[in-house]
Formats: structure tokens, sequence, C-alpha cells
């Protein structure tokens, strides 16, 4: 298992793949020892691809504080730098890619591409729905509230004719399935926190890099609208909508062959 020791953390990443370097930062709640991880995808194969858990999540380390949009960012550029990477494309998925938005505006020499999925800019723009007010509700209300929001064509009928899915989504929301570490709870509750205060709508035109954006048409997490806000604010920017919800990347492959050809091309979409 590889982990690196950065000046402020204890990281734990995958590698795997050769080719032009990808970074990815990984959504809300993420842990590389769920798979199928993004390290199952085309990107592996075409890529030298790098993810990793981000602080207080999976197997990094969660400390006792520090859970700002500016520090997960951080994080990956000092994760770069313990691996001797100088620039690569940047892929950020739903809260990675409110971090990856950072990592744009604050290590910009570092970035080649990038690619935004079911993300928000905050602010002005539109945030993400806010997760933690879910927190204090109960198992089974919380449940059928974010299968709602991940797929906006859901209803409670639907959830109740289905009930093999919802037990799947039951498990797949287990978050403490693999993770015995006692501070668990305060890391997913700082990536919480800092997701709340996430606002880079001022600033999106700062990012002259070339960036593709991929949503949901159905999407209640980061909606079609906010998408469009942050693709009209991006100086050299394209949005793609796929039919799907908010994990719309994992219901078809499509996305990751169209991001992969994005990173690949010498123009600014495929």
């Amino acid at each position: 298992m590889p982990f690196v020791s950065t000046q402020n953390l204890n990281i734990y990443y995958e590698q795997a793949g050769d080719g032009l370097p990808l970074l990815v930062f990984g959504g809300t709640g993420g842990d590389l020892r769920r798979k199928p991880s993004i390290m199952d995808t085309v990107l592996a194969r075409r890529f030298q691809l790098t993810c990793h858990d981000q602080r207080g999540l999976g197997q990094s380390e969660k400390p006792a504080d520090g859970y700002t949009m500016q520090a997960y960012a951080d994080d990956g550029a000092n994760l770069l730098d313990a691996l001797g990477i100088e620039r690569a494309h940047v892929l950020g998925l739903s809260f990675g890619g409110m971090v990856a938005q950072h990592f744009a505006l604050t290590h910009s020499a570092r970035l080649s591409k990038l690619a935004l999925f079911c993300t928000a800019p905050g602010g002005a723009g539109g945030a993400s729905y806010p997760l933690h007010e879910l927190l204090d509700l109960d198992e089974e209300t919380g449940l059928r509230t974010r299968l709602k929001l991940y797929d906006t064509r859901l209803d409670d009928a639907w959830i109740d004719a289905n009930p093999e899915f919802v037990e799947m989504a039951r498990a797949a929301s287990n978050r403490a399935a693999f993770d015995d570490d006692p501070h668990r709870e305060r890391g997913a509750i700082g990536q919480f926190h800092a997701r709340a205060g996430h606002d880079c709508w001022a600033a999106l035109g700062d990012i002259t890099a070339p960036v593709w954006l991929a949503g949901g048409a159905f999407d209640g997490i980061a909606t079609p609208q906010t998408m469009q806000n942050m693709a009209s604010r991006l100086p050299h920017a394209q949005l793609t909508f796929y039919q799907g919800g908010h994990l719309f990347m994992t219901e078809d492959a499509q996305p990751f062959k169209d991001v992969a050809d994005f990173f690949s091309s010498e123009g600014k979409a495929p």
C-alpha cells in the first residue's frame, strides 16, 4: 500500500498506467478501497493515473484540523511534488471538482488541462446541494433524500417499487465499511464543512487552461443550471450533458472515454 508523507499530511495514493500524468480528485466520502474505482476506468490505460484518498478519508491521515478547500488543493500539489510530477492534467469529480478549481487557481503552473464532473463553482454561480444538512436525518429519510438528489427522475413511488436498488444504495452509502479508524467521523465532518464554504465563482475567469465540463441531465446535487453557469464563466470551456444523474459516469462508460480524448487532444474538447 503506497503512502507518501508530505510536509502537511500522510497520504494514501494509487497509480496505474503510462503516458501523460493525470491527477484525480475524488468525491465526498471517497475511499479507494471501494471497488470499482477510478483506477478501473479507461483512464488507467491511457495515462499515468494518480488518485489519492483526500485528507480525513479512506487510508489517508485524519488530522484534528486543517479541513479547508485550499488545504485539499495543496495536498494534491504536495502529492505531485512527492511523486516527482511537475505538471499534470487534472480531473475533479463532484467535491473533487471543487478542489480542482482551487488547485487550478493557486497551482496553475502545475496544470495542463482541467476536467470538472458534476460540480459547482459556489457563490453567485450556484452551490452543490448542502449535503451537511442531511446529517441529522434518520437513516431511511436520509437515504431516500439522497437517492432523489442523485437522480431527479426518482420519486417515492419508484423507490418503493425497487427495494433491491435501495438496498444496494444503502450498502454503498455505508462509509464505515472499510474504516475502523477512530478519527473517521471527524474527517468526514471536516470535508462537509469545507464543502459548505466553497466559492470560486468570482475567480473562475482566471482559469485560462482548457476546461471540459460534464454533467448529468438529472443531477439534483450539481444541477444543470449550475454547470451552465460555470461554463459561461470559464474562458476556455465546453460543457457536455449525459443522460444520467449525479453519478452519470458510473452508469455509462462514455464520459471517461470522452474526457480521455479531451486530455489527449490538441484542442479544447473531444
